[in-house]
């Protein structure tokens, strides 16, 4: 089928501001759905109330309204602009649910707009935990024991009778928003009561707890006459208890047999077939660790962070073609934009490991619980590709920005076995460190799994991890061994801290090879692939052709976190489209699978790696680009400049001098006494001791401000000597370089000024002031 006729103007909702459970992914989903419609020659109007948005820029849509997502609004959007369709798919849960209360209350059939991609019916055979589990019901597919609730009391009537710990999952929520464990009747009456109030629907389904089953998602698409693929399969190493945003995921399944895979695999496909899905849709299992019994946890209708995980997985535009889908076309009727000559009705295959790796915000919320549940506190993630388990999953522990490049951790070096034991029952942001370092000690595979729940499969890989540390621990490395740390993912660095002793070689004498993504293995030719390091092998990065164009890297932002976020993808993107109109071949360099600037065709060329110099390097080699641009990574690529400079290369905009005089604290108050320009009294420290001289020197309240940080992480106001030796310790746990700031804490209006330089003029576009205080 093509474009549905009557099809001109279509309205699409985006996602509003980045929350915690929701984030960059969907403006990249938002993006590819308003080029897709632009390829077919639609008038598109958006309504997004996020300004820092690829998807909000001017070209992205006809019409733009940067107004509150809510109902009154977009009525006021569909009566002055009359559009024809609705596209909410695209959004996230506030797209869905806006969509849902104007068809419900007929206000779209009144003005003839007709709802893409997802029928009403459809979203509340998903959505309505009522109708869903009646729907699976009449399918024959198993759903856990629950019931459907309005109210605290049944709820508590239900887990009476199944017992404890149930789960609580709010209907018409994002991220697990408003539910939780409940392993008592006060945690069920609180976390019941606030799950109903966030409802949209009041309604929330209470369910017999599963914990310990792996936890197992299938990313699927369907078109209107039925035809479906599954994009992706992925596994959560954490198992059912761990919302899927807060678990490491892999991608494909890796401790499945074959029988339990095509078993999962049909029931996806009967599920989305028995919903009448039009477009992506997440399905989520839970599958017994020991048998073929399995329950349909929930399903999602529309794009998610799970979509952009897929999407960057495999390579295949989920979103692009959910898109395609939503107006007409048919899966075997869409192109492959990687492969340029398959259709999107070909199942990607992946011959690699893709690993997701959750970045949380608690080096900011510093006393905030660090128990991960039902609810995502994650803001973001990276994705990292290799050969094995084990190469992928050291690159995201080094990709993710913790200040670690193994799994060792020195804050679990010092703690009693016994508290790591203990520690290890409840999941946490630091778990999987944990249980590295007990088995350093020892402790037995099979007593961790039985503590975590988590597959066997996954220790063993990890035990084999510490094997080899404890092997080159205080040693000489021998070159073999070296190969052997190559491979399981080790930089140099971590090699010559764990042996202390100087290394045989490099990773200059052994340089990595570049494979390519291209959603075929390599079957047919790929137009726009990306690439992934591996240790060795052939290398895939240099085509037969170059544009013959100077090149450019832009080092892209790495993963979202508080304090960096979308708005560091949004400087990239709009970087290399400079770049590109100016006549340079782009190359970007990034982790993070949310975003834009990862989707394949945005750059000339991308690079899904971690940033930092030792996979940096070997791409800079390859590409032997004209210049580095730094400035539109925010701090993970400013954090590079020291290494572009001291390599020779040449670094496009600020030198690194210049960046280092203003992240610098030492150089930057020795710049600001040179040029008479008044700042608060401070002082300079590298320790904890220094800095409560330095506070007590200039009197309480001080503030501390570390260099080289974004979003004023680890910045505090600290009151007594206390404060100043808690703070410290935090700041220098981070391995930091260079001098942290103590000045006087002055309470005072905030004022910024934006400029823009060329060397020589100065613009200056606005100036803001601050209604908070300093």
């Amino acid at each position: 089928m093509p474009l549905q006729q009557g099809i001109r103007k279509v309205l699409v909702i985006g996602s509003g501001p980045i929350v915690i459970g929701q984030a960059a992914e969907f403006d990249y989903a938002g993006t590819q759905a308003c080029r897709a419609l632009r390829e077919e020659g639609l008038e598109i109007v958006l309504i997004n109330s996020n300004p820092a948005t690829i998807m909000t820029d001017q070209h992205m849509a006809d019409k733009i309204y940067i107004e509150p997502l809510t109902v009154e609004t977009v009525k006021r959007v569909i009566l002055k602009e009359s559009p024809d369709s609705l596209l909410p798919t695209l959004g996230g849960q506030t797209g869905l649910t806006l969509a849902m209360q104007l068809a419900k209350e007929g206000f779209l059939a009144r003005n003839n707009v007709r709802l893409l991609g997802a029928r009403p019916d459809t979203i509340d055979k998903a959505e309505d935990r009522q109708i869903f589990k009646d729907t699976m019901l009449e399918i024959g597919q198993p759903c856990i024991p629950s019931v459907v609730v309005h109210d605290v009391d049944a709820a508590v009537d239900f887990a009476y009778e199944t017992g404890y710990p149930v789960i609580v999952r709010p209907a018409f929520t994002l991220g697990g928003s408003g539910g939780g464990f409940c392993h008592n009747e006060a945690e069920l009456r609180e976390i019941c009561s606030g799950g109903l109030r966030l409802s949209p629907i009041t309604q929330a389904l209470i369910e017999k707890s599963v914990a310990g089953w792996k936890e197992i998602e299938y990313e699927v698409l369907r078109d209107a006459s039925g035809s479906s693929i599954t994009v992706c399969s992925m596994e959560n190493i954490d198992p059912v208890g761990v919302h899927t945003g807060d678990s490491i995921v892999v991608a494909p399944t890796l401790t499945l047999a074959d029988a339990e895979c095509q078993m999962l695999r049909s029931a996806a496909l009967d599920i989305v077939t028995a919903l009448g899905v039009e477009g992506g849709c997440n399905v989520q299992f839970a599958l017994h660790p020991t048998s073929l019994e399995y329950a349909v946890i929930e399903v999602n209708p529309r794009v998610s962070r799970s979509s952009a995980l897929a999407s960057k997985a495999t390579g295949y535009p989920i979103a692009k073609v959910a898109t395609k889908i939503a107006i007409g076309y048919r899966l075997d009727e869409i192109p492959n934009a990687v492969t340029g000559s398959t259709m999107a009705c070909f199942e990607p295959t992946i011959d690699y490991v893709a690993l997701k790796f959750p970045k949380w915000p608690f080096d900011k919320f510093i006393f905030a619980s660090r128990t991960l549940g039902t609810q995502m506190k994650a803001t973001g993630e990276v994705m990292s590709l290799g050969d094995s388990f084990e190469n992928a999953l050291m690159k995201a522990v080094r990709g993710v920005e913790i200040s670690r490049n193994t799994l060792r951790a020195p804050r679990w070096m010092d703690s009693p076995t016994d508290e790591l034991l203990e520690m290890i029952n409840e999941p946490t942001d630091e778990r999987l460190f944990q249980i590295f370092e007990l088995l350093h000690r020892g402790i037995p595979t099979e007593q961790i799994h039985r503590a975590t729940m988590i597959d066997n499969y996954f220790i063993d890989k990890l035990q084999g991890l510490v094997r080899f540390e404890q092997e080159i621990a205080d040693k000489a490395i021998t070159a073999e061994q070296y190969h052997r740390g190559k491979l399981f993912g080790y930089p140099d660095v971590a090699l010559k801290r764990i042996s202390a002793n100087a290394l045989p070689m490099t990773y200059k004498d052994m340089p990595p090879a570049f494979r390519m993504v291209d959603t075929c293995a390599c079957e047919f030719d790929a137009a726009t692939p990306y690439f992934y390091s591996v240790p060795v092998g052939v290398d895939e990065s240099a085509p037969a052709k170059r544009s013959g164009k100077p090149r450019v890297v832009v080092l892209g932002s790495g993963p979202i976190r508080i304090g960096q976020g979308i708005e560091f993808d949004y400087a990239s993107v709009h970087c290399v489209r400079s770049l590109q109109k100016l006549g340079y071949e782009t190359i970007i360099i990034n982790n993070n699978p949310e975003t834009v600037s990862t989707d394949f065709d945005t750059a000339d060329r991308l690079y899904f790696e971690p940033l930092t110099p030792e996979d940096v390097d070997p791409i800079l080699q390859i590409e032997q680009p004209v210049g580095v641009v730094a400035a539109f990574g925010g701090q993970t690529a400013i954090k590079l400049a020291k290494f572009l400079a001291d390599s020779n290369y040449p670094i496009m905009g600020t030198s690194f001098d210049g960046i280092d005089c203003a992240e610098d604290r030492e150089r930057f108050d020795a710049l600001l006494e040179k040029v008479q320009v008044k700042r608060p009294a401070g002082h300079t420290v590298m320790t904890a001791d220094e800095a409560i001289v330095a506070a007590n020197d200039l009197g309480y309240p001080v503030l501390v401000r570390p260099s080289y940080v974004l979003g004023g992480q680890n910045m505090s106001i600290a009151n007594d000597d206390g404060e100043m030796r808690e703070f410290m310790e935090i700041i220098l746990s981070g391995g930091v370089e260079n001098p942290v700031l103590v000045d006087k804490y002055l309470m005072g209006t905030e004022i910024e000024v934006d400029a823009i330089c060329d060397g020589k003029d100065i613009l200056i576009p606005g100036i803001m002031e601050h209604i908070e205080r300093t």
